[in-house]
């Protein structure tokens, strides 16, 4: 039995050429811009489809992929171990004092000049 229907077919090739000519647009609306991905054109023609009741699996949520196959006997399994982070603090997290939100951060002896700078050249030490 096919997955997708004629008239899904359909849709799916109308939005092709929709994308080469440059007329698919994103978003509702069309207001996001022309559509340059080929993937991008394929889930909009599927998505019209579905709108007009054509025959289309319904769409996968956005979480993470299901992996088809079967199960290896005795390979690499995934350890619970310990992460490459650095270690955990004790006490739990702790905010970083500092500049407050929205506020900019005063340097102190750096000041602003009107001038240009000149870059590059011997650095003092």
């Amino acid at each position: 039995m096919a997955r997708y229907g004629k008239a899904a077919s359909k849709r799916v090739e109308s939005a092709m050429r929709r994308r080469k000519r440059g007329t698919l647009k994103r978003g509702k609306g069309g207001k996001g811009g022309k559509v340059k991905s080929r993937k991008q054109a394929i889930a909009i023609g599927l998505s019209e489809a579905r709108e007009k009741g054509a025959k289309v699996p319904r769409k996968h949520s956005g979480g993470a992929k299901k992996r088809g196959g079967t199960k290896k006997a005795g390979g690499a399994k995934k350890r619970g171990g310990a992460k490459k982070g650095g270690a955990k603090k004790a006490g739990g997290a702790k905010k970083r004092g500092g500049a407050k939100k929205g506020g900019a951060k005063k340097r102190s002896g750096a000041k602003k000049s009107g001038g240009a700078k000149k870059r590059g050249g011997a650095k003092k030490r």
